[in-house]
């Protein structure tokens, strides 16, 4: 496709078919975001690559795993301290996820949350249905391969920088060969489980996660939340 095509394609997919990925595909997508920019060619992240058994247990250990933090943050505050203390439930991530945002971007998730609810048909008031459909993350959204993005603790800022230029680049290769992907940073809240897998480095921390597979054709695929104007986006002079 022209690259201006590949852009407009790309989109955050939140179903995918059960069509598996090839080894030699995956291995192309992945060779060809290699090629991204880094500080210095550092290239400071690593990449697991979860598939067959090794997805299938992270699919069945991580969503009951996900109930369980919702019901903590729902209990009494005894539960938690608790929780606190035994570590049973607690996130266990290296980042700590986003729970309030800022007052200027708060609109924008907003309006991001209740156009995809609106398309679902998930109420405002519908907390099990919005439970349910956050749970799909930690299925990963039935996609045959998911990725784990981890970055160098050394370098602060620019190994997530870094990894996100990594991330488009895999992202556009996989839409250019007609795949679809997902990036999640809620596959960062518990890193423990992909530990019972994965020879992870200790210098490296879990800094997101990636679905990637065949698009369904699925009503949620059709949603592509508005971006801001360009005028939005610019600095004005003084």
């Amino acid at each position: 496709m022209e690259f201006k095509d590949v852009m407009a394609q790309r989109h955050s997919v939140r179903a995918f078919t059960d069509q598996p990925v090839s080894d030699e595909l995956l291995n192309e997508l992945l060779a060809t975001a290699t090629s991204a920019p880094s500080w210095s060619n550092t290239q400071p992240y690593q990449i697991a690559v979860a598939k067959g058994a090794v997805l299938e247990d992270l699919r069945e250990r991580l969503p009951p795993m996900f109930d369980d933090l919702v019901s903590l943050a729902r209990g009494s505050k005894f539960k938690q301290l608790k929780a606190m203390v035994t570590k049973d439930g607690v996130p266990d991530g290296d980042f700590r996820p986003i729970t309030d945002y800022p007052k200027d971007l708060q609109p924008r998730r907003n309006a991001t949350g209740q156009q995809l609810y609106e398309l679902l048909g998930i109420e405002r008031g519908d907390k099990m249905g919005r439970h349910l459909q956050m749970r799909e993350n930690f299925r990963f959204f039935n996609a045959p391969v998911a990725l784990f993005i981890f970055v160098h603790e050394g370098l602060n800022v620019y190994s997530p920088l870094d990894a996100g230029i990594f991330l488009q680049s895999l992202m556009l290769a996989a839409t250019d060969a007609g795949l679809g992907t997902c990036a999640q940073g809620a596959l960062a809240i518990w890193r423990s489980p992909l530990e019972r897998h994965f020879s992870i480095p200790e210098n490296y921390k879990l800094l997101c996660g990636l679905s990637l597979g065949y698009e369904a054709d699925e009503t949620i695929n059709r949603f592509k939340p508005q971006r801001q104007p360009l005028q939005a986006l610019l600095v004005p002079e003084r």
